[in-house]
């Protein structure tokens, strides 16, 4: 028995498993590591994704969905280097970044908020009726049938 933890793979889908899609991001030389994110299951339907967008002002981030592909991304606004300040140790990132999660076609998005340098969105997976589960009678008819028979 292997040790392979394929939980890596699950982090781009939200909602259901497009194995098409885990493993074309599987095969990918480099994973996205930045920005640090979660992604959380907060109820039987309700989905959470927390994004660590430290040093990010609210405008500098957008969120877009198109196709099922919730994309977010951050992008610095235009800003004078410090000429003066000599770097003994550079460890805050001020880059850009832009992270892509496909999500099932019955997952919305409900709201999103950006408080303390975490941007959450809030999503829920939102099934019509018609495609809920159901059981179906084996051996007669359907209820309405028998009901409209029996008159």
């Amino acid at each position: 028995m292997s040790n392979l933890s394929l939980s890596p793979l699950f982090r781009r889908s939200i909602g259901f498993d497009r194995l098409n899609d885990l493993f074309d991001y599987a095969m990918q030389s480099e994973t996205p590591n930045y920005p640090a994110y979660n992604i959380e299951k907060t109820g039987d339907n309700e989905y959470r994704i927390v994004v660590s967008a430290a040093g990010f002002a609210e405008d500098e981030l957008a969120i877009n969905l198109e196709n099922q592909l919730l994309t977010i991304s951050g992008k610095h606004a235009e800003q004078a280097d410090d000429s003066t300040a000599e770097y003994l140790h550079k460890g805050i990132a001020r880059r850009s970044f832009k992270l892509s999660l496909r999500l099932d076609e019955h997952i919305e998005v409900q709201r999103a908020d950006y408080t303390n340098g975490l941007l959450k969105i809030e999503l829920q997976r939102i099934v019509p009726e018609e495609k809920l589960p159901r059981q179906i009678p084996i051996g007669r008819k359907a209820e309405p049938a028998e009901s409209s028979q029996a008159e």
